[in-house]
């Protein structure tokens, strides 16, 4: 047996320790080179961390939860598992003693019996190739459970398939309907137990979540900023280009307007284009805008990142917000796509309400967010009209946006917005 222990490597970014996620492996298992051991959690992202060799795990270190710093000893393997099977090889097994034969399908059952025995009695490594080895681990299935029939009870892949066929499902025979169950004792059965309770383990990229939003609410002082807009105009013009577009193709949303038009206004309010520094103690403002768009995926709230938005057309910025997002809801974002953001744009789409209260994007300074759009009464030159309104809803960090500047900003968006011909201008 060689012994291989592997540490926790250095993720980057200045990364001191990881978060277990989930474990892929548990010891006893056989793992290849690159196979992916455990999915640990960073400051930054989830990172799936692969086997620097092939070997059989002996031991892993820590649970979903768990803190395990950069150098900490993660997993043990052993790097020749193999040794051990051609000790046991060349070790002869003891001579069974044979079942005297009966007539009929009675050598059938005892054949049947004395392969589940043997079986039964293994407990140490079984002896196979590692492609079984694999084939069995994906399926779930015990290789001590199945009688090799090849030398010394070596496991062949004639013996994995016929052990694969009999746990194959049966059938099921047809039964009679069951009986009516009345509807009074029907509800209670979906009624839960009183008092009952469920407890979720906060880990993962909830944890960085909670513990992200907790450290914004509490150290910065959010003002909050709401803005009706007349979208009448701009929606006529989505409408029209979305009329432009090849059948099947992705249609024009709000937010590629919403990015062009702050891309031109953050030229005239660079201190909202910025990071806080509170290491330093310095404000960094970026001349490139690097949009972060607030994605909802199945694990929680991302932030992937459109980077030198200032650089993209109305559609490249489109393509570009799709994509990014996509890849955070699928899990593929590389890391750099899911940091670096200098600004944040944020919309709950259909569920977009009349106004919200977005959480700022720590280290940046501002975050902008989009509400339901709908057709309403308004009066325009003395006159009711039906026109299509919409709300922004911004926060700002006050202690270096200043009131004044951060209505100035939006009021200059509303411009845009509501006169979409002046974010296509060149000036």
């Amino acid at each position: 047996m060689s012994r291989y222990v592997f540490k926790l490597p250095d993720l980057g970014e200045g990364t001191v320790e990881a978060e277990i996620v989930n474990w892929h492996v548990k010891p006893g298992d056989t793992v290849a080179e690159d196979d992916v051991l455990v999915e640990v959690m960073t400051e930054k992202a989830a990172v799936e961390v692969p086997a620097p060799v092939s070997g059989r795990v002996l031991a892993t270190t820590g649970a979903p939860g768990d803190m395990v710093p950069v150098g900490a000893e993660l997993i043990v393997l052993d790097t020749h598992p193999d040794e051990a099977d051609a000790v046991a090889r060349a070790t002869p097994a003891p001579a069974a003693k044979s079942a005297p034969a009966s007539a009929g399908n009675g050598n059938g059952a005892a054949a049947v019996h004395t392969t589940q025995t043997a079986a039964a009695a293994r407990t140490g490594r079984v002896a196979t190739s590692p492609a079984i080895r694999r084939r069995a681990h994906e399926a779930g299935i015990d290789l001590r459970q199945i009688a090799g029939s090849g030398p010394n009870g070596r496991i062949v892949p004639r013996d994995l398939d016929a052990y694969v066929a009999r746990r194959a499902p049966q059938p099921t025979p047809l039964r009679a309907a069951p009986k009516a169950v009345p509807a009074a004792r029907a509800a209670e059965a979906r009624v839960a137990p009183s008092g009952a309770t469920e407890e979720i383990k906060v880990i993962g990229l909830r944890r960085v979540i909670a513990q992200r939003m907790s450290e914004a609410k509490r150290n910065i002082p959010h003002f909050a900023y709401v803005e009706e807009l007349d979208v009448t105009e701009l929606e006529s013009l989505r409408r029209h280009l979305n009329g432009t577009l090849a059948p099947g193709a992705p249609a024009l949303t709000y937010l590629p307007f919403l990015a062009l038009a702050l891309v031109r206004v953050l030229r005239d309010f660079p201190q909202c284009n910025a990071h806080y520094d509170a290491e330093r103690g310095v404000i960094v403002r970026h001349r490139s805008v690097h949009l972060g768009v607030a994605t909802q995926t199945a694990d929680g709230l991302k932030v992937p990142v459109v980077h030198d938005a200032q650089a993209l057309t109305l559609w490249d910025l489109a393509a570009e917000m799709r994509r990014v997002s996509e890849a955070a809801r699928t899990n593929k974002a590389k890391r750099e796509e899911l940091t670096g953001s200098t600004i944040t744009i944020t919309s709950l789409g259909k569920l977009g309400g009349i106004a919200s209260t977005p959480i700022i994007n720590a280290p940046e300074v501002a975050i902008i967010g989009v509400n339901r759009a709908l057709e309403r009464p308004v009066v325009v030159d003395g006159v009711i009209a039906i026109r299509r309104t919409m709300n922004l809803s911004s926060s700002f960090d006050h202690r270096f946006v200043d009131g004044y500047d951060a209505a100035a900003m939006i009021q200059a968006l509303k411009e845009c917005l509501e006169h979409p011909a002046t974010i296509f201008i060149a000036t």
